[in-house]
Formats: C-alpha cells, structure tokens, sequence
C-alpha cells in the first residue's frame, strides 16, 4: 500500500520518519483556508484536515494522510502569518499567555476518512521587545501557525505544554499511528 503525504510541510515528513514511514508520494491539496465566518478554532481545523483529504485523489493501493495545525487563542485562529509584522503581532498576542494548538489528522483510504484531533495546552513566557525582534528577523515563523515553531529557537519560549508536543510541531505521532491501523495500513510487521 503505498502511502501518500497530503502536505508540504518538512515538519510532517520528519515527524512520519520517527514512524519509520517514508511517503510514497507528496501532494499537498490546494484548498481555500479562511476560515468560515463566526468558525471557532477547534471545528475549523476539523474541516480543513478533512477538505485536504477530499481535495487529494486517492487511487486503489493508496492511502492519503493529511493534517492542519492551528493555533487558537480564546476563540481567535492564528494561522500563519502573512509577513514579519503579522508574525510580530501574533508573537505579542501569544506573549505571557496560554493558548492551544489544535492539529487535526484525515487518513483517507478510497471514500473512506478516518479523522482524529489533538489539543494541546501551551504557554508562552512574557517575551521582550528584542526576543520577538530577534525571532523575526531569524525568519522561522514563516509557514507555521501562530507565528513560531517549537521545534526551533522559539522554543526558548514555551516553559510549559500540557499535552502532544509532536502535534504542536504538526503531528500526533500516538494518533496519526492509531488511524493509519485502522485504515488498513501495515505500519507495524505483522499486523
């Protein structure tokens, strides 16, 4: 069965090798994003891991596996930012506050999706002015929700999670596992 990757993201290759997967094939979908008017974090990021699985055609031997990660503060979505003064603002909202990251996971496998999402508690420390300058200018927000990836510098950042760091960087490795068993792919021998 070969397994067919429905993002872009680097993050989520490296996160499908620590399973020991390697994609047959990357194909990230081309979906609007916005969010839906009055959409709050959580179904949001359901729906758009579902779409991305929809929007990917999957042939007889294939099974598709995407997901989203969004970050939401109260009931704001802080997707990714737009440019580096986007970036900073995120980083000032995020700055000595909780928020959660929310990643949702869609395996399709013909017209059948199995879905999953995690939420994970994160907070961020007060940030300075030169922090936050520093991590713009460095250029890692770029492509990642909320405006900062834990993975890298900004996770100088975060004291304290509660919950799946692997979905905060983009994919929960537990559950991403759990429903590509259930799909029908062999991801252990023997089973």
């Amino acid at each position: 069965m070969k397994l067919i990757l429905g993002s872009g993201s680097p993050r989520r290759r490296e996160l499908l090798a620590q399973l020991g997967l390697t994609p047959s094939e990357i194909r990230p979908p081309d979906i609007n994003e916005m969010p839906r008017r009055n959409e709050l974090p959580r179904p949001y990021c359901v729906r758009l891991a579902r779409e991305k699985a929809e929007a990917i055609a999957c042939g007889d031997g294939e099974l598709v596996l995407c997901a989203d990660t969004t970050v939401a503060l109260g009931r704001r979505i802080l997707g990714k930012p737009e440019d580096a003064a986007e970036a900073r603002r995120f980083l000032d909202l995020l700055s000595g506050r909780r928020h959660k990251v929310i990643t949702a996971v869609a395996v399709k496998r013909g017209d059948r999706i199995w879905q999953r999402d995690v939420v994970t508690d994160v907070r961020m420390k007060r940030l300075s002015a030169p922090e936050i300058a520093s991590y713009v200018a460095s250029g890692d927000w770029q492509g990642k929700a909320g405006g900062y990836g834990i993975q890298g510098p900004a996770g100088a950042f975060i004291p304290w999670i509660s919950g799946s760091f692997p979905a905060v960087v983009g994919l929960p490795l537990a559950e991403t596992a759990n429903l590509l068993q259930a799909a029908g792919f062999p991801l252990y021998e023997g089973s």
